[in-house]
């Protein structure tokens, strides 16, 4: 009775056949075939192959096979492919020979090893037979160019310590602090009264810093609903919740990653986030909302507040172990009042960032406008100067602003005068005022300050609380009048 080969055998058989089809009819069908060994040592080329050797420099074969594929063949990928055991199916490659639509596959062994690949040029003209999947291909590209150059530009610093305008003591303790902040990696605490420019020192310090390349990623917190906050921090995962992107999202932390984070407005977290941010910022990784799946961020943490940290903390209302881990460098922003003689510098820097914006010849102040801009107590700080400014603009008929334009500007605001100007020392009637504008600014503070003393009685707490400065600033400014 005949016997016949059992089935695996067949399909062993079978199998062979199959691969040994293929190969003729790649070996036949391509524009080139190339072997390599486990070394990605070129054993083998076939005939088509051979077309390509003068353009990559080499006359003869032997010349080109028994070498290493990385040395003959610029830019190959052969020996990732056995280095890895995987597949590259789908590949351009360049070199001096042309731009080719490749193919590379790994060869095993009946133990799954690898002992060498093999490599196949599809195509050696693919600018006209691949043309319509290249053209794709390439408006694909430059849209991911595009997009990530204007991702770059919107994440980008505009400011420096430059930026942060002023000369007086206090400002330029404010950047010598900021620069020792850019020098460490550790959590930075800004804090200070609302429009102080605690943003542009948050970007001042990234820009200063070794993550100055890296992206400078802001939340205001106070800003972003408290129900979106956790998905704005941590990002999600698809299908988190319903109308999430079926793709998911990266929170400000990971987008943050490689450079800095900016919390504006810390104090009005939520208290059921707070723990997990104090968990991100221990740990340094992140869990997105609807996955279990933690993610590694590397990011410096700079946050911000206009309101009294400490006095949340003994309310119950702010952890104090974040508090703590927050306030490792913190940089107390002072406000206008305390650094008056800025003032007239920063009229200056931004008049002329007024005009540049509306497009408008230069806006010059008189020093009598100067002057009474220096004497206010700027409640909203820079910003309400600002404000003022660009409302005194828009009402004057040239360029040229006047102390009569603000005074109706800052009485409709309902900002009153600190020192008003003497009646002596009206617009058109300057007198004395053509002195420094130093002096005069010097002048208006002691005015002020004789004004609150009289008004309490000689009482220095209560002067200083009436002109809104600390009680060693009203002592220091008394003691220059002795």
């Amino acid at each position: 009775m005949a016997t016949t080969d059992p089935l695996p055998l067949d399909g062993q058989r079978i199998l062979e056949l199959a691969a040994r089809s293929m190969f003729d009819m790649f070996a036949n069908a391509s524009e080139g075939m190339l072997l390599v060994d486990r070394e990605a040592r070129v054993v083998w080329i076939n005939d088509q192959y051979k077309r390509f050797l003068p353009a990559l420099g080499f006359p003869r074969v032997e010349d080109f096979v028994g070498h290493p594929v990385s040395e003959v063949v610029h830019n190959t990928q052969m020996d990732r492919v056995i280095r890895t055991g995987k597949p590259i199916l789908i590949d351009l490659l360049s070199n001096r020979a042309g731009t080719f639509v490749v193919s590379r596959i790994p060869l095993r062994d009946e133990t799954g090893q690898v002992i060498g690949a093999l490599g196949i040029v599809l195509f050696d003209h693919p600018e006209t037979t691949l043309q319509p999947l290249i053209e794709k291909f390439a408006a694909l590209h430059r849209d991911l160019d595009d997009a990530r150059r204007e991702l770059a530009s919107q994440r980008r610093t505009k400011y420096t310590l430059a930026s942060f305008v002023g000369s007086s003591d206090a400002a330029v303790e404010v950047k010598r602090q900021a620069r020792r902040a850019a020098m460490s990696s550790s959590p930075v605490l800004l804090l200070g009264e609302t429009g102080t420019g605690k943003e542009l020192l948050a970007q001042a310090i990234h820009a200063a810093s070794k993550r100055a390349d890296g992206p400078m990623v802001s939340v205001n917190i106070a800003a972003v609903p408290d129900t979106l906050l956790e998905s704005e921090f941590f990002g999600f995962a698809p299908g988190a919740f319903t109308g999430a992107d079926r793709k998911g999202r990266d929170g400000k932390f990971k987008l943050a990653d490689g450079g800095t984070l900016f919390l504006d407005e810390i104090g009005d977290m939520p208290q059921s986030l707070q723990a997990k941010l104090l968990r991100a910022l221990q740990e340094g990784e992140i869990e997105p909302l609807g996955s279990n799946k933690l993610i590694r961020f590397d990011a410096r943490v700079i946050a911000a507040t206009s309101r009294d940290l400490g006095q949340l903390v003994r309310e119950g209302k702010f952890r104090e172990d974040l508090y703590y881990r927050l306030n490792v460098l913190p940089i107390r922003v002072p406000p206008l009042r305390e650094r008056r003689d800025d003032i007239p510098a920063l009229v200056e820097v931004l008049a002329e960032d007024i005009a540049t914006r509306n497009q408008t010849g230069p806006l010059e102040l008189s020093p009598e406008a100067v002057a009474m801009l220096a004497a206010q107590p700027w409640r909203g700080n820079t910003r309400e100067l600002r404000n003022v400014l660009e409302q005194a603009a828009m009402r004057s008929d040239s360029r040229h602003i006047e102390a009569v334009h603000l005074e109706q500007v800052l009485r409709e605001a309902g900002i009153e005068r600190v020192a008003p100007l003497p009646l002596g020392q009206r617009v058109g009637q300057r007198g004395d005022l053509l002195r420094s504008l130093g002096d005069q600014v010097a002048e208006l503070e002691q005015q002020a300050i004789a004004a609150a003393m009289t008004a309490t009685g000689g009482n220095k707490v209560a002067a200083a609380k009436l002109l809104g400065i600390s009680r060693a600033k009203l002592y220091e400014r008394l003691e220059l009048t002795v």
